[in-house]
C-alpha cells in the first residue's frame, strides 16, 4: 500500500507543480507562438501518458499484490495487448511529431520580403552585420579572417562596401518587419538564442545557418549563447533592441559603414 500511495502522490504532485509553478516562459516578442503551442501539445500528451502509467502501476501493485495461496499466472505473450500498445504508442508519437513538422516548415520558409542581416559568434562575444543602402551583404570567407578583418569580410566584393558592422554592441531591429538572420561562427560551436523570440539555431564553424522571425513588440531583449562554447560561455551575452520603424532608421543612419570606418 505504501508503494501505491507513493505512486499516486507522484502523479498528483506532478500535475499540481505544473499548475501552481511560478516558473513559466518569458512573454513572447515574435511571431513564433507556434513553438509555444507545439511544446504545450507535447507536454500534455506526454503528461497524460506519464500520469496514466503511474496510475496503471499503482493499480497493478494493488491488484496483483501477494496473497496467501494465490499463484501467479504465467503468460509469455498477449498479441491483443501488444497490438493495442503498438497502435496507441504510434498514435501518441504521431500526435507529438505532427505539429512540430508543420511548425518546422514555417520555420525554414523565409518570407520574400524579409530583410537579411548576419550574426557572427566568436569566443565570447557577438558581432552583427547589416546591409547598407544597396540591401545586399558582401561576401565572406574563412580565408579572409585575420588581423583587422576578424569577420572574414571580402575586400573586393562591392556589395560589402556599405555594410554596417557592429562588434560587441547592440543589434537593432524594426518592429513588425520580418528578418532573416544568417548565423556564422568563426571558432567553435555557438547557438544564437533570444528567449522572448523563441527562435534559436546552432552556429556551426564553416557553415552558415539561419532563422527568421518578425519582432512583434518593442523593447530590449537579451541574446544568449545556448551552446557550451568554453570557459567564457556564461558571459557571452548581448542585446537586441526592437524599435519603431522611424527610430530604427534613425539608429541605422547613425552607424558607420565599412567605407566610412576605413577612412
Amino acid at each position: 500500500m505504501y508503494v501505491v500511495v507513493i505512486l499516486v502522490l507522484v502523479a498528483a504532485g506532478s500535475v499540481l507543480f505544473h499548475l501552481l509553478s511560478p516558473w513559466w516562459w518569458t512573454p513572447i516578442a515574435s511571431n513564433w507562438k507556434y513553438i509555444d503551442d507545439t511544446i504545450i501539445i507535447t507536454f500534455w500528451i506526454s503528461g497524460v501518458v506519464f500520469v496514466a502509467i503511474l496510475f496503471f502501476m499503482a493499480y497493478c501493485v494493488l491488484r496483483f499484490r501477494h496473497r496467501e495461496g494465490q499463484k501467479a499466472m504465467y503468460e509469455p505473450e498477449n498479441k491483443r495487448l501488444e497490438w493495442a500498445l503498438t497502435i496507441v504508442t504510434g498514435l501518441g508519437v504521431a500526435a507529438m511529431l505532427a505539429p512540430g513538422l508543420f511548425v518546422w516548415r514555417q520555420f525554414v520558409t523565409v518570407p520574400d520580403d524579409a530583410a537579411t542581416i548576419e550574426v557572427v559568434g566568436q569566443q565570447w562575444q557577438w558581432a552583427f552585420r547589416l546591409p547598407g543602402k544597396d540591401g545586399k551583404l558582401g561576401a565572406v570567407s574563412v580565408e579572409s579572417i585575420g588581423g583587422d578583418n576578424t569577420l572574414g569580410l571580402s575586400r573586393t566584393d562591392p556589395n560589402g562596401r556599405d555594410d554596417v558592422v557592429i562588434e560587441g554592441a547592440e543589434l537593432h531591429l524594426p518592429v513588425g518587419k520580418p528578418v532573416k538572420i544568417l548565423l556564422r561562427s568563426i571558432d567553435v560551436l555557438h547557438d544564437f538564442y533570444v528567449p522572448e523570440f523563441r527562435a534559436k539555431m546552432d552556429m556551426v564553424p564553416g557553415s552558415i545557418t539561419y532563422i527568421w522571425l518578425t519582432p512583434t513588440r518593442t523593447g530590449t531583449f537579451e541574446i544568449l549563447c545556448a551552446e557550451l562554447c568554453g570557459v567564457g560561455h556564461p558571459f557571452m551575452r548581448g542585446a537586441v533592441i526592437v524599435d519603431e520603424e522611424t527610430d530604427y532608421h534613425a539608429w541605422l543612419e547613425a552607424q558607420q559603414t565599412r567605407v566610412m570606418a576605413q577612412q
